[in-house]
């Protein structure tokens, strides 16, 4: 389905996938969660969802499928939301995409201290330096994570950053959803 690299770990073209497919719904788009599937074993014991997914074809015989949950509720805090969730078995990994405002660290020190959470959303929002961000962050269950980053001001797949450790609180909040 995707153009990401083949060189790339499955856990890497998983995120890049999951990057590609939101960047074509556009911006200012809720949170989603995918659930990551061997997609080998996808296909021996599900064949009929792995025909519905277009995965019957695939030549690959190793990777990860994403599989987009429900809708993420936009009523509750994100990290009270993912402490909510609990995994089945065949289920090998989890994978979020969620659009934020970033300031740059040269902003850190301008930060006013003592704002609620509100105030300082809005103060960032107001900010000249701000950046609006797509994070694109997946964990697997054994602790491996990845993460891309779309910045909305070069939104063009050859400018998406990838790496580990890009966004370590989120990827710790999606480990979480595999403990027991």
């Amino acid at each position: 389905m995707s153009n990401t690299p083949m060189a790339a770990s499955p856990l890497t073209r998983a995120v890049l996938e999951i990057d590609e497919y939101a960047s074509g719904l556009g911006w200012d788009q809720p949170a989603r969660l995918f659930a990551l599937v061997d997609t080998a074993r996808l296909r021996t014991q599900e064949p009929a969802l792995a025909a519905q997914l277009g995965l019957q074809d695939e030549p690959e015989t190793t990777g990860l499928t994403p599989i987009e949950q429900d809708e993420v509720p936009t009523d509750r805090p994100l990290d009270e939301f993912l402490g909510t969730i609990a995994w089945p078995d065949a289920v090998v990994g989890c994978a979020l995409t969620v659009e934020r405002l970033m300031l740059p660290p040269s902003a850190e020190a301008q930060v006013p201290q003592g704002l609620s959470e509100a105030k300082l959303a809005r103060w960032v929002a107001e900010h000249p330096e701000r950046q609006e961000v797509r994070m694109t962050v997946a964990v697997l269950r054994d602790g491996t994570r990845d993460s891309a980053i779309r910045l909305r001001e070069k939104d063009s797949p050859t400018e998406v950053l990838t790496g580990p450790d890009l966004v370590p609180g989120l990827a710790q909040a999606l480990s979480v959803t595999f403990e027991d």
